[in-house]
C-alpha cells in the first residue's frame, strides 16, 4: 500500500511538472487520498469509559469521511502493550496512528520506527518524547488543570486539612504533569493549611481504584478530600466513599455521564462537583489533526492550524511548547465545571 501511495504521489509530482495538474487540483487529489485512507487509534487501556469516547470521536471523523479506522484498547495500561499494538500497525501499513501515551520514554524507539515506514504519529491526552511524535493533541493546559485540581481541594477541604490523590500508573505523562504542578502550587501560603498525606495509584481500573480509595480512608482517619486525576479512578472511588458512608469527599477529572449519581450538596453525596473536557472532540481533534498530515495540509509545525468541523474553538493552531520550541501542541480548550444545578444537562452529553 505504501509503494502504491509513494507512485500515486510521483505521478502527481511528475504531472504538475509538465502543467497537467494544477495546484488546486493536487491539493484536491491530496485530501481526497488523505480522507480514504487508514488510521489507527491507540487509548491507554480497555477498563475506561473515557477511552471509548475518546475513540467514538476519532471514529466518527475518520469513517465520515470515507476512511478506514483501526481502534485499539490494551488489555493493561503500559507500555509493553502499547509496542505489541504499535507493531502490528506497522505491519498494516497505516496512515496515520494517535496514541494516547502510557510511557512518555518507553514507546520512543518503536514509535521512531513507525514514522520510518511513512507513518504519521501524534499523541493525544497523554505524550511521549516529543522526537516521538509530530504534534501532541492536549485536552487542556497542564498548569490550569493542576491549578483547577488544587482550588477544587482548597474549597472543598475548607481551606485546611488533610487531602490525598489518586492517579493511574507512576508512570502516565499527563497524570504525572498534573500532579508535579498540584505539589508546586501547593508550596503557595494559600495551600499551607493543606497537607498532601498519600499519592495512590488505580492502575486505571475500577476495582483497584475502588480499593485504593478504601485504603486511603482507613489509612488517614483525618482525611478529608482525595483528589482524582483519573477519569475511571474518579467515578469507582466515589461508590466506594458512597458505599462507606465516610465523611470524605472526592474531586477530580471524571465524565458526567458516570459520575451523575454521585455528585451532589448533601452530607452523603460523595462528589460536591468534578470538572472534565469532552473527551469525543478530544478524538475528534486528533482525526483531524491525523488527516491534516497525511495530506499534507499541516506538518505539525508552530503556526499550522487545524480546521475541525464542529468544534467549538475550530480553526485550531498548532503551537510551540513553552519548555521545547521545536516541539508543538494543540489545544482542545478549557476545562468544564459538573456541578449539581448542570449535572443533569451535561450527563446526556458524555
Amino acid at each position: 500500500m505504501k509503494k502504491n501511495k509513494r507512485w500515486r504521489k510521483i505521478t502527481a509530482a511528475v504531472l504538475a511538472a509538465a502543467g497537467i495538474l494544477s495546484g488546486t487540483m493536487m491539493v484536491q487529489a491530496a485530501a481526497e487520498e488523505a480522507a480514504g485512507g487508514k488510521y489507527a487509534f491507540i487509548s491507554k487501556s480497555i477498563d475506561n469509559p473515557y477511552n471509548f469516547a475518546m475513540a467514538d470521536g476519532f471514529q466518527e471523523i475518520i469513517e465520515g469521511a470515507g476512511g478506514e479506522c483501526v481502534i485499539n484498547h490494551p488489555m493493561n495500561p503500559y507500555a509493553d502493550d502499547q509496542i505489541t499494538i504499535i507493531n502490528s500497525l506497522i505491519s498494516q501499513e497505516v496512515d496515520a496512528i494517535a496514541i494516547a501515551a502510557n510511557d512518555e520514554t518507553r514507546l520512543t524507539g518503536i514509535l521512531d520506527e513507525a514514522k520510518e515506514a511513512g507513518i504519521q504519529v501524534i499523541t493525544v491526552d497523554s505524550d511521549t518524547e516529543h522526537s516521538a511524535r509530530v504534534t501532541f493533541c492536549n485536552q487542556a493546559d497542564a498548569e490550569l488543570i493542576a491549578q483547577t485540581m488544587m482550588d477544587a481541594v482548597y474549597d472543598i477541604a475548607g481551606g485546611e486539612g488533610e487531602y490525598a490523590i489518586l492517579s493511574t500508573t507512576p508512570h502516565a505523562t499527563n497524570q504525572n504533569a498534573w500532579l508535579e504542578g498540584m505539589e508546586t502550587i501547593a508550596k503557595d501560603e494559600k495551600y499551607a493549611g493543606l497537607t498532601l498525606v498519600d499519592i495512590a495509584y488505580g492502575e486505571d481500573k475500577a476495582e483497584e481504584s475502588a480499593e485504593k480509595a478504601r485504603e486511603l480512608i482507613e489509612n488517614h482517619p483525618d482525611l478529608k478530600v482525595i483528589c482524582a486525576l483519573t477519569s475511571s479512578g474518579i467515578t469507582a472511588a466515589a461508590k466506594a466513599l458512597a458505599e462507606e458512608e465516610t465523611n470524605v469527599k472526592i474531586t477530580g477529572l471524571g465524565m458526567p455521564s458516570e459520575l451523575a449519581e454521585y455528585i451532589g450538596n448533601d452530607e452523603d453525596t460523595p462528589c460536591p462537583y468534578a470538572y472534565l473536557w469532552n473527551p469525543e472532540d478530544l478524538g475528534r481533534l486528533a482525526a483531524y489533526t491525523c488527516q491534516a498530515l497525511v495530506s499534507g495540509g499541516i506538518t505539525g509545525q508552530a503556526g499550522d492550524t487545524v480546521n475541525a468541523d464542529g468544534l467549538e474553538n475550530t480553526p485550531y493552531e498548532v503551537t510551540a511548547l513553552p519548555d521545547d520550541p521545536e516541539a508543538t501542541e494543540i489545544l482542545l480548550g478549557a476545562l468544564t465545571c459538573f456541578t449539581p444545578d448542570n449535572i443533569d444537562t451535561w450527563k446526556d452529553v458524555f
